[in-house]
Order: structure tokens, then C-alpha cells, then sequence
């Protein structure tokens, strides 16, 4: 199996997850429709299943096109089952459900909105992760709190290192002068934004992310290092208050 990066809109990514001998698919969070028509005709794929992550519009614009032209079902979180558009397949937090292209694991990381999931495929070390952890970011709290979201992201922590991460917005550069802004002697996260700085210029996605670089890049994933809360002015160890105001200075950056 693969996985066929989507530029939609301004700066989202969908994916097609596709069988090259069946030529199967199932395509995660379409923001519009027409990105991933052309890229089903053009490679003569056939659409199974539709994955939203969560219930914006700009992850599920796509789905009702998409349903009627293909017959396709529509896949979400039961407590997104009222906001999604289209669903037709609800899942449970910590499911594992498998299809005909491949077995995936549900988790629930609310913070960004209150129903939010990631997908987890092993076979493919690849987790969609949404608007909940980017490339050297995170999301938005729109509908949780900062320790939801902060628990949200202490689980993602724990899949194995290698684990690609595949999220909806191409935000990558903005992240990493934040990030950089903070942790400014981190001599990982210069490496990283110069690997960053080539991809742009060759415009190339700065997307799939590995977890072991966002461990230890992304300051999103570092609020438990003394260090860093030393520098924010926080005097005792309290990563979640450290990750509050980390996500505050991001939100006017």
C-alpha cells in the first residue's frame, strides 16, 4: 500500500491510501472533492471508505461529492456522528477496525474539537493525526481545554519512533520560526528547519513528519523540559501550565 499526498484549498492535505494491485483506496479528510477526483481518475482507483479526523468543514468539504460519484461509506468518531456529514460507519475510542485495505487503530485526542480522532495504520507506520499534532505544532483549542490537549498529545507521544506523521495543514514553516523563537539553541531543531528549508524551495511537502524529530523538535511535545519552563517563568514542574502558555504566545505569534 501507499500513501498519495493531496494538496486541497489553501494550505490542507488529504490522503489517498491506495492498493497498487487492486487499486483500492480510501482517502482521509478531503477537504474538497475535486483534488481527489482527479487524482482517483487519473490512477483509475477505486473509493471504498472515507476517514474524517473531525468534523470542520475544511476535513469533510469533500465528502458528499465524493459519496455520490462513488458509492463510498463515510467513516468518523461516534461523538461526531451528528457533525459529520455523510457518515454512514461510527467508531469508538481504542477501536481497532479493519476494511479491505488494512487494519487501523482509533484513538480519541480531544483539544482541537471535542470529537477529534487519529488513525493509526501499523503496517504502514503512519498516523493521521488531523488538526491535533503538526509538523513542529499543534492545533487550535476550539471545543477542550489545555490539559485535554495536552493529554492528547502525551499519548501521541507514545507510538514507536519511526511513526510518520501525516497532518491536515501544511504549517510547517510558521511552526518552526515559533519553535525556534523558544528553543533557539536546539541544535536538532536547526537541523530540522534547514531539511525544512530545502523542501519549500524545492516545493516539496514538509509532510510526513517522524515522531522521534517532533519529540525532539517540536515544543509542543517538549512542556516537561525544565529548561524551556525556565525560560517562560514558570518556576516549579508544571508542563501542563507550560503548555498553556506556549499555545497562548503561538495563538498571537
Amino acid at each position: 500500500m501507499k500513501i498519495k499526498i493531496v494538496k486541497c484549498l489553501k494550505d490542507n492535505y488529504s490522503y489517498i491510501i491506495f492498493n497498487e494491485e487492486n487499486l483500492l483506496c480510501t482517502v482521509v479528510d478531503p477537504s474538497e472533492s475535486e483534488p481527489i477526483i482527479e487524482e482517483i481518475e487519473i490512477n483509475n482507483l477505486k473509493l471504498k471508505y472515507i476517514f474524517n479526523t473531525h468534523h470542520h468543514y475544511d476535513h469533510v468539504g469533500g465528502n458528499k461529492k465524493l459519496k455520490e460519484k462513488y458509492n463510498c461509506k463515510v467513516v468518523g468518531f461516534e461523538k461526531d456522528k451528528d457533525r459529520i456529514p455523510e457518515i454512514d460507519i461510527v467508531l469508538k475510542d481504542n477501536q481497532k477496525w479493519k476494511n479491505e485495505l488494512f487494519e487501523c487503530s482509533i484513538l480519541h485526542i480531544p483539544g482541537h474539537t471535542s470529537g477529534h480522532i487519529c488513525i493509526y495504520i501499523k503496517e504502514l507506520d503512519a498516523l493521521f493525526t488531523g488538526d491535533t499534532l503538526f509538523s513542529l505544532g499543534c492545533g487550535r483549542i476550539f471545543e477542550g481545554t489545555y490539559k485535554e490537549m495536552y493529554k492528547s498529545l502525551s499519548k501521541l507521544k507514545k507510538f514507536p519512533l519511526n511513526t510518520r506523521i501525516y497532518c491536515g495543514h501544511e504549517y510547517t514553516k510558521k511552526n518552526s520560526d515559533f519553535c525556534l523563537s523558544i528553543d533557539s539553541k536546539n541544535s536538532k531543531l536547526i537541523n530540522k528547519i534547514n531539511e525544512i528549508n530545502k523542501n519549500i524551495q524545492n516545493e516539496k511537502p514538509t509532510i510526513p513528519s517522524i515522531l522521534e524529530d517532533e519529540l525532539e523538535c517540536n515544543i509542543f511535545l517538549r512542556s516537561d523540559n525544565m529548561e524551556i519552563q525556565k525560560q517562560l517563568g514558570i518556576n516549579k514542574d508544571d508542563p501542563i501550565k507550560t503548555f498553556a502558555k506556549l499555545r497562548d504566545l503561538k495563538d498571537n505569534f
